[in-house]
């Protein structure tokens, strides 16, 4: 036991000394490096679009509808010189293909700095209410869209010892009525740690960001209609439940997105510093005190407690 006390001890400096470590290093300068995001039509890639373009860097922006209200907004509040709006469906490997070439014949003379994996989509549902169709749609999207970018990119991010920032959730540890969602974003996490150590050997970092509750900045979920949820069930699932368990959970659903911040701004800051910061962190988890304790329960204690903890929170939505 007295043997592995300095080792403890080495463990809990860890952090201190990486935080005095990032207060002393140089600032990086972004003038002259490329950054790829997806997902800018709106939310937090279209914040970090402008963000990054204001701090200096060249920005190629993703946008699934480069004719859109949010891809105007980027060209219009930005030079073009430095930010490119591209069609990019992270499902469609010619898109994914075009905007590699796009970037390549596009590259500043500090090369490619960094791709920020945040393309993603939501939805609320029971497991069995949900078409093989919709899981297979959300895989593609949320887990392996990011996947293919990451190929595609690798050789240039290793080629410039940049960064890759993947966009996750603190869903990926408990799930309260968007399982499927929850499912796509604990899988982002297992692919980035084993990433996260096989870039290290070529000064690549891997960052993932861990949002809670931020429904209100962002379009990715808006609020479920419980009408529209049972028209889309099967017969088998509308035998078992009923028209007002749905409409109860569809209200309950609703009540935590009303909550979400509205201040997106707050997981921006954390992806820009995990652009830019000199020691940028594993994961940076940005979300409510209570946010943060569910995620402590889930990771420490027993499932049998997490179970109980969102069972009582779900305990008023009851089958008749």
């Amino acid at each position: 036991m007295l043997a592995a006390a300095p080792l403890l001890l080495v463990l809990l400096l860890l952090p201190l000394l990486a935080r005095l470590w990032r207060r002393g290093a140089a600032p990086l300068e972004p003038a002259g490096r490329a950054v790829l995001i997806t997902g800018c039509d709106s939310g937090f890639g279209h914040l970090l679009a402008l963000r990054l373009h204001r701090l200096g860097f060249t920005v190629f922006a993703g946008c699934l509808c480069p004719g859109g209200e949010g891809a105007r907004r980027l060209q219009r509040e930005a030079s073009a010189d430095r930010l490119r709006v591209l069609r990019l469906d992270v499902t469609r490997d010619c898109d994914v293909l075009a905007a590699k070439e796009l970037v390549l014949s596009h590259l500043p003379e500090r090369g490619f700095w960094g791709l920020v994996n945040n393309a993603g989509i939501s939805t609320f549902g029971e497991t069995g209410w949900l078409s093989m169709d919709k899981y297979e749609k959300f895989a593609d999207v949320n887990l392996l869209g990011s996947i293919r970018m990451t190929l595609a990119f690798l050789p240039l991010l290793r080629k410039y010892k940049g960064r890759i920032v993947f966009m996750s959730s603190i869903i990926a540890y408990f799930t309260l009525g968007n399982g499927i969602y929850s499912m796509t974003k604990a899988a982002i996490e297992k692919f980035c740690d084993g990433l996260r150590l096989e870039m290290k050997k070529f000064g690549v970092q891997v960052c993932i960001i861990q949002p809670g509750n931020y429904a209100r900045s962002t379009k990715i979920q808006p609020p479920v209609s419980a009408e529209e949820i049972w028209n889309e069930l099967s017969e088998e699932e509308k035998a078992v439940y009923n028209m007002e368990y749905v409409q109860e959970r569809a209200n309950f659903f609703n009540s935590i997105l009303s909550k979400g911040s509205t201040n997106g701004n707050e997981v921006v800051d954390a992806m820009v510093d995990a652009l830019t910061s000199p020691v940028p962190k594993a994961r940076y988890m940005v979300a409510k005190l209570q946010e943060k304790a569910l995620v402590f329960v889930c990771a420490l204690f027993p499932t049998v407690v997490m179970d109980s903890v969102l069972s009582y929170a779900l305990s008023k939505v009851k089958l008749a």
